[in-house]
């Protein structure tokens, strides 16, 4: 599949995917087996009008409420472009918080990022997709990360993250390099979530024993 575009062959397939949205705006999610999610994605420098730059955003922040998600990759609605947008607000019981070392995380967007690990703490837990609907498996990820990346507006930033919130980042920007989660998810802890939800509360210990993994 192509990776190099110009800038009018972008904005072509914003213009399709954009005129894609349903009457809340919210977009089409592409599935796993998609090829747009195999490939790095492209830099962003600009390709894109002003407008049309703040549209795909409101349409993938809009998307990611619907689904609902706490992050959505440009790739994830089938445009090439190293950009995500991230939340993660949902009020969740205070047990699986302090299990997730999850506080709330404010909404954000990247573009181009990328991260560095800041500790020797790894954190194991539970990932799902909205790009692989339906499952959830855990995967390993640093705890403590620090994240480069730019701004709408091109400007860089530098964040730290812990906990839950790192494992978002971490998943969103291994979006934008082709990568997705059951490439590090451990296999045999992989689960329907329509089984996960006969579980209260499943935790990876847990999870260990009854799915023998």
């Amino acid at each position: 599949m192509n990776t190099d575009y110009t800038a009018q062959e972008i904005q072509d397939l914003v213009s399709e995917v954009l005129e894609t949205a349903d009457e809340n705006g919210v977009l089409p999610i592409v599935q796993l087996g998609h090829p747009v999610l195999r490939q790095r994605a492209t830099a962003y420098n600009g390709q894109l009008p002003t407008q049309m730059l703040e549209e795909l955003l409101e349409a993938m922040r809009q998307t990611m409420y619907d689904a609902p998600g706490v992050g959505l990759a440009a790739p994830q609605v089938g445009i090439p472009l190293q950009i995500a947008v991230l939340e993660d607000l949902y009020p969740i019981p205070e047990s699986s918080a302090l299990e997730r070392e999850r506080e709330p995380l404010e909404y954000f967007e990247i573009f181009n990022p990328s991260f560095v690990a800041t500790s020797d703490r790894q954190a194991e837990f539970f990932e799902g997709c909205l790009s692989f609907d339906g499952f959830q498996g855990v995967v390993t990820r640093p705890a403590d990360i620090t994240a480069s990346f730019e701004d709408r507006e091109g400007k860089e930033q530098s964040r730290s993250f812990s906990g839950w919130q790192a494992r978002i980042v971490q998943h969103e920007t291994d979006h934008l390099f082709g990568t997705v989660y059951v490439d590090k998810v451990e296999t045999r802890s992989l689960i329907n979530e329509s089984e996960l939800w006969h579980h209260d509360d499943l935790d990876v210990a847990t999870a260990r024993r009854v799915l023998n993994f």
